[in-house]
């Protein structure tokens, strides 16, 4: 062999490790499972997906495992909600020594602000949880995915985050963005003929926690919660007293659990204030493949296939 050609050799076991990558489908991590229909359906098969919170997993309080560091190891883009929802995540990738992009879906949405009356969070980023009182400050509200018009701009925020990592599938990944936000579209139509059949004094609903906040204010409904923006948050005396003597006063009838909180607290609300259950809603994460939210689309269906008629009183 030539020096010439010995000279050339790196360069072209460069190339060929680089078309091996380009000619493989792309590693993405999700942080949790809304994320991870989405990334998945605008992935398609030119993705291999990872989903670190899963199905029915509460991202709130969520503890990541070694495995989920392997995971970020092998990966080439990891997706995260942000707005301080899955803070835990920015600790795995750092864990994991992971390099690469992260890219945040709620990059560019103006949040809504919620009362942070009871939150928990992490200090000096070293893991460590803990809830307590802060008064009337507000924070973030992370939950921009239960507006669907606010998901039609994660899905353009993911999209564009794919083609970053992996510029030869940009058709696809536009093509499959453009057809789900299409969808989205749809849907958000749906729901809010679905609300208007409500008249709106009725348009109350009590839930685990305040996750649906921005449900409430894209379609005109009025969310009632003991927890605050965490699941882990417990509500004093006094709220849960006030929030009796609401349901009272205002004769609601929608008071609902959800999928991955803590339904204690609730329940005795509904029997203190005498009204039903009325079922479980998924508010932070879809259901597993055989429930009735395993993806994005089907949780909204679900969940307003249960609210509108308990908001009538005809649950």
């Amino acid at each position: 062999m030539t020096r010439r050609s010995l000279l050339a050799l790196p360069g072209l076991l460069l190339a060929g490790r680089a078309l091996g990558q380009a000619s493989g489908p792309l590693p993405v991590v999700a942080s949790f499972s809304i994320l991870g229909d989405m990334t998945a359906r605008i992935g398609g098969d030119r993705i291999t997906l990872r989903v670190i919170a899963g199905a029915d997993v509460d991202s709130h309080g969520f503890q990541p495992r070694p495995s989920d560091v392997a995971a970020l190891r092998d990966a080439r883009l990891v997706i995260r909600n942000g707005l301080g929802f899955d803070g835990w995540m920015d600790r795995l990738v750092r864990a994991a020594g992971f390099r690469g992009p992260v890219a945040t879906a709620t990059q560019g949405i103006t949040p809504r602000a919620m009362a942070a009356h009871a939150h928990g969070h992490d200090h000096g980023g070293a893991g460590r949880r803990q809830s307590h009182s802060v008064g009337p400050r507000t924070v973030p509200d992370p939950h921009a995915w239960q507006d669907l018009r606010l998901g039609q701009d994660y899905l353009r925020a993911i999209a564009a985050a794919l083609v970053a990592a992996d510029p030869a599938g940009e058709p696809t990944y536009r093509r499959n963005a453009e057809a789900f936000a299409a969808r989205l579209a749809t849907l958000d139509t749906w729901v809010r003929d679905q609300v208007a059949t409500v008249p709106e004094a009725r348009r109350r609903v009590v839930t685990s926690h305040d996750a649906f906040g921005y449900l409430g204010a894209a379609y005109g409904i009025e969310f009632l919660a003991p927890q605050g923006v965490s699941t882990e948050a417990e509500p004093s005396a006094a709220e849960v007293a006030r929030l009796i003597r609401q349901i009272r006063d205002q004769r609601i009838t929608a008071v609902f659990m959800e999928n991955m909180a803590n339904p204690a607290t609730l329940r005795r609300i509904a029997a203190e204030a005498r009204v039903t259950l009325g079922g479980r809603l998924y508010a932070d994460a879809l259901s597993g493949p055989a429930g009735p939210a395993p993806d994005y689309e089907a949780m909204f269906r679900h969940n307003l296939g249960l609210l509108v008629p308990a908001m009538r009183g005809a649950a």
